[in-house]
């Protein structure tokens, strides 16, 4: 058998070691964990996924000219759906009614 002494100062040594490993290991996570790089690293993962993404839609409007000037073309008449409205209306402006107003009762006229 090994003496108590031996032994103890064996478990002392064992202990130091130990809380080494588990200091470097703590360490080592912070660094890992620290907000503003994991916020960095996200930026980036973003920032390469999206011009991948948007390198993928310029290659497919090069080989679909046609789609995109449609979908261009839609895209203009919708947004300016109520101009062009109004010049098929004559330059008569009518007013749109709203939730908040009732209509107006017609006039009835008497002959």
């Amino acid at each position: 058998m090994t003496e108590p002494a031996t032994r103890l100062a064996r478990a002392e040594l064992d202990a130091v070691v130990a809380r080494e490993r588990l200091s470097s290991t703590l360490a080592l996570l912070q660094a890992r964990l620290n907000p503003r790089r994991l916020a960095r690293r996200a930026m980036r993962e973003v920032a390469d996924k999206g011009s991948v993404a948007a390198a993928a839609g310029v290659d497919g409007a090069r080989r679909n000219p046609g789609a995109v000037a449609g979908l261009t073309a839609v895209a203009g008449l919708y947004l300016a759906r109520h101009r062009i409205a109004d010049l098929f209306r004559g330059g008569r402006k009518v007013k749109r009614q709203t939730k908040a107003e009732p209509a107006p009762l017609p006039q009835r006229t008497m002959t």
